[in-house]
């Protein structure tokens, strides 16, 4: 969840550690700091709690001149938000380190090393490793071998980023369990968590593997695989922009990605789907030997991507005939598990990075699962590289918090995933042709819907004082429901619940009064009947609703009912499209709020540790 940036050039890198950084804020931090090797040969530092903005104020005041640097902000994991607890960390005055993750076996380590002599002054466990490195370069002289021989201790996920003042020109850096990329340049290199950091310097990157050091100098760079053998890895050019990561003519970077879907599951779609089916070939090159030997599909996310894997059940149920479970990865990775044979592992992260996820995935792979297939957002990122299968989804960057076009994309993704899969197990040509022209139709109504935003809008001033709402939904639109809960209290820090319609009498109707709003999806489908008896039961107790439905739905608005009628839609595809609204709302009712709306508090965008 923090964010590392590190440079090395032929001129003053204060400028592209700050950009880097605050192209990193999206992830979500407490405090933000750098170091830089000055002329004189001196490791000089700013640390400051808060925003990337305190530290520029910072380095106005002192600059800090130098060629080679570190920067880094910090998420809390061990210690309070607080300057001595923020990075970079330093042992003595000649060795600094930045580091994302978690170092579980800091304690002993820590206990060892002050038993050694070593004085601490934060409650981190990076200065832990600060330290450790610092006492093998005693004793063998060599950054390199310094950090080699520390990380063989080390236990637990990080990405590591060292510089010391006797090595000009000199960065070391290491992964394990959290990403870390290099940037190639012309005389220059650096280092990030993320691609979108470097943007403003290259657009070429190396992304290095589980376990990779690799020695980044002014000329080249130089990798070792877990193994200490050399390796050469591609370096490849970001798809993506450079105003990828800017809001441009919108306030927030929120509502850019909202207004962005249109576009973007278009991007998910292209090359994929003819005008009436699903290229299986588009799964991977794998796709053609292992659909036909899926019998089970277990499904693994966390918070919205779980979300989709909900919706994901209900389609590959239907459409495939295949039994489907899905989990969320915290749960599933610390419980016994009954694998069936020819059982799929379906893994959903918009980083790819997602600690859970992950680690869900190796222990599946160690299972026996047949394969693993998944649906992400990053090329580069872990989950794509140790999949069997991946199906991108082309959102582009999303830089706010609280995920909008990700999600719609990888419902759209897990959806060509079931049409391909449905077709192995006798689903008709024609009905997988209907659905097919359902999708390419869907960007159209979604901006139908993204025209329906002022009225949204006025809708969003009926929740500013309201604490807490609830949210119904039937069938596919349950998930949908419980995505809407999870947006509005992410970024508006209102309660909210959601609950499949039908479970109204069995308690969350003691809830319902007149100050608390019920936000219900109502698609024209089979269950449109029940899910209008169980409104009348939240209007019998004074509840107010807000109904998002189809134009022949028949729900008209009266007192105490908002109707905002939406285009007519496929059932199957009307989860993406119901989406868009509650996005919407969610969105409108924080601005009114005043809340931080792409960095909501608490936190943080990509989950990279447990």
């Amino acid at each position: 969840m923090c964010g590392i940036v590190g440079a090395i050039a032929q001129r003053d890198v204060q400028g592209i550690l700050l950009e880097g950084l605050r192209r990193l804020e999206y992830r979500g931090y407490d405090s933000a700091g750098m170091v830089v090797r000055n002329d004189s040969g001196q490791l000089v530092r700013h640390r400051e709690l808060g925003k990337v903005a305190a530290l520029a104020d910072a380095v106005d005041h002192q600059p800090l001149h130098g060629g080679t640097g570190i920067a880094h902000t910090r998420w809390a994991t061990h210690g309070v938000p607080s300057q001595d607890n923020a990075h970079p960390h330093m042992s003595g005055e000649r060795l600094a380190l930045v580091h994302n993750g978690i170092i579980e076996n800091f304690q002993e380590l820590r206990e060892s090393l002050e038993a050694e002599g070593y004085r601490f002054t934060s409650q981190t466990d990076t200065e832990v490793v600060a330290h450790l490195i610092e006492k093998h370069y005693q004793q063998t002289g060599s950054l390199l071998t310094a950090v080699r021989q520390a990380r063989a201790i080390l236990h637990g996920a990080y990405a590591l980023a060292v510089m010391h003042a006797d090595e000009p020109n000199c960065i070391i850096v290491t992964r394990e369990g959290s990403p870390l990329v290099l940037g190639v340049g012309i005389g220059e290199h650096f280092a990030a968590s993320d691609p979108l950091a470097l943007l403003p310097v290259t657009d070429r990157f190396i992304y290095l593997e589980e376990g990779d050091l690799a020695q980044v100098e002014l000329d080249q760079v130089q990798i070792w695989d877990r193994e200490d053998a050399v390796v050469t890895r591609s370096v490849t050019r970001f798809e993506h922009s450079a105003d990828a990561a800017e809001k441009g003519a919108f306030r927030h970077f929120m509502l850019k990605e909202i207004y962005e879907q249109p576009e973007v599951i278009r991007n998910t779609m292209a090359g994929r789907m003819t005008e009436s089916r699903v290229l299986e070939r588009a799964l991977g090159a794998k796709a053609m030997e292992l659909l036909p030997e899926i019998k089970n599909v277990q499904i693994i996310a966390c918070g919205t991507s779980y979300h989709a894997g909900m919706v994901a059940r209900y389609w590959i149920e239907e459409l495939a005939g295949v039994p489907c479970s899905v989990e969320v990865a915290s749960e599933y990775r610390y419980r016994k598990h009954v694998i069936q044979d020819g059982t799929l592992f379906l893994t959903i992260s918009q980083s790819g990075e997602t600690a859970d996820t992950l680690a869900a995935l190796r222990q599946g792979k160690d299972a026996g699962f047949r394969a693993g297939l998944a649906i992400c957002n990053v090329a580069g990122s872990s989950l794509v590289r140790e999949s069997d299968m991946v199906v991108m989804t082309q959102a582009g960057p999303e830089i706010g918090v609280a995920s909008t076009k990700a999600f719609t994309t990888q419902l759209t993704a897990l959806l060509m995933f079931t049409l391909a899969l449905a077709r192995q197990n006798g689903h008709s040509a024609e009905n997988e042709k209907a659905i097919v022209e359902a999708l390419h139709l869907l960007p159209g109504q979604i901006q139908e819907v993204l025209d329906l935003d002022a009225d949204i809008a006025k809708l969003a001033e009926h929740f500013v004082e309201k604490h807490h709402s609830l949210f119904l939904g039937r069938g596919t639109l349950f998930p949908i429901a419980m995505e809407g809960a999870l947006k509005l209290k992410e970024i508006s820090y209102i309660h909210a619940e959601a609950y499949p319609a039908g479970e109204l009498k069995h308690g969350p109707l003691a809830l319902v009064d007149s100050e608390m709003p019920v936000i219900t999806v109502a698609p024209n489908n089979e269950l449109l009947e029940k899910l209008k008896s169980n409104l009348q039961e939240v209007r019998a107790r004074g509840g107010e609703l807000f109904v998002f439905a189809d134009r022949k739905s028949g729900l008209k608005p009266e007192e105490g009912i908002h109707v905002m009628t939406l285009p007519e839609v496929h059932p199957i595809v009307a989860p993406i499209l119901y989406t868009i609204p509650l996005q919407l709302l969610s969105y409108h009712v924080a601005v009114l709020k005043g809340t931080d709306v792409d960095q909501p508090r608490n936190l943080a965008k990509s989950v990279t540790v447990e």
